[in-house]
């Protein structure tokens, strides 16, 4: 029913049923992917009305897998790319170097991809909600961020020069603020490029 892309390999389609409406595959030696494509491989429609959410897992080897939305795909919408790359946590890949040298192979890390087939009035909600709350924050920071530079504004009569300090006029900051909210309100997700 599914089908996963990495570019340079071959085409996978060996999703394992976890549940009836949720299917697992794995990405092998998933380090260096940055994007996936998924989609609907047509041998059999998804039921009217549902779609596939996609999700991704990095592996942490000391915690449970910790699944991460993509998006989802439709009989409409029969495929999506996804971004990956920015979903990898060094942290949690721990202080290895991954390179390999005589004598040492690289470690790899296979990610996971989970699709659960659910209603598509609630992927469309929780797009909606996911993009609210980027937006909330986004506008949140911004505010915190102009407060807090404000408070340490002075006119130029009360400036005490200091050649090692070095100084940005209001304005500077002030069209950096109107710009990323126009564009955030333009495209709330702009900022994950």
């Amino acid at each position: 029913m599914f089908g996963l892309i990495v570019s340079g390999r071959l085409v996978q389609t060996d999703f394992q049923q976890a549940s009836e409406t949720q299917f697992l595959t794995t990405i092998l030696d998933a380090d260096n992917v940055n994007h996936i494509v998924i989609f609907l491989t047509g041998a059999v429609p998804l039921p009217e009305g549902f779609g596939a959410q996609v999700y991704f897992s990095w592996p942490d080897p000391n915690a449970p897998p910790n699944w991460q939305s993509l998006g989802y795909i439709s009989n409409q919408k029969p495929s999506a790319i996804f971004r990956i790359s920015t979903l990898k946590k060094l942290h949690e890949m721990g202080d290895y170097n991954n390179t390999s040298t005589f004598g040492q192979q690289a470690i790899c890390y296979n990610a996971q991809i989970g699709i659960s087939i659910e209603p598509l009035a609630n992927m469309q909600d929780h797009r909606i909600e996911e993009s609210n709350a980027y937006v909330t924050f986004a506008q949140k920071m911004l505010s915190n961020f102009m407060n807090y530079v404000l408070s340490f504004s002075v006119t130029q009569s009360q400036m005490v020069i200091d050649p090692s300090v070095t100084y940005v006029p209001m304005t500077t900051i002030q069209n950096w603020y109107t710009n990323f909210e126009r564009r955030l309100t333009q495209n709330p997700n702009f900022w994950k490029t």
